[in-house]
């Protein structure tokens, strides 16, 4: 592939990964509709593995799939484009054991500024689902090159 190209898709990435992050961060900390902004509820947080994963389970008649779906699959699906837009921008986030790494580290800071900041709530479950999200984008972006190698050489 030649140089001019490569050079056009990390552009690319590099603004779709920008504006990923513009909004991840605005749904995580401002969206009213979320409930982001709500001053007289207790913050809380979870430090036990499978704990709100096992409740949204077991409660999913009483809360209704959707919410559960949002959830679960929301926390996931979250992290997709950060594992598949940051392999883009270097050779230095490719590799599945150190996308799971940055994934890790990325929704450990976001959890964390939520615990400080007490927008949200920091849970020990949304660090693995996030995690699990950014390695399924990496493999995504993965079959991905392996397709555009094939095709372009």
């Amino acid at each position: 592939m030649r140089y001019e190209t490569k050079r056009m898709i990390r552009i690319a990435g590099l603004i779709l990964f920008i504006c990923y992050l513009l909004g991840l961060t605005y749904f995580l900390f401002f969206a009213e509709s979320y409930g982001r902004t709500v001053t007289d509820r207790e913050y809380s947080y979870n430090l036990v593995p499978f704990l709100e994963i096992k409740r949204f389970w077991q409660n999913r008649e009483l809360i209704g799939h959707f919410a559960v779906f949002i959830n679960l699959a929301g926390n996931v699906l979250a992290f997709v484009p950060f594992g598949f837009f940051l392999p883009m921008l270097g050779s230095h986030a490719r590799g599945l054991f150190r996308m799971g790494l940055f994934s890790f580290e990325f929704s450990l800071l976001v959890e964390t500024i939520q615990l400080v900041s007490k927008v949200g709530s920091f849970d020990v479950d949304d660090l693995m689902l996030n995690t699990l999200g950014g390695i399924l984008g990496y493999v995504i972006f993965s079959l991905c090159n392996y397709i555009r190698r094939k095709v372009y050489g």
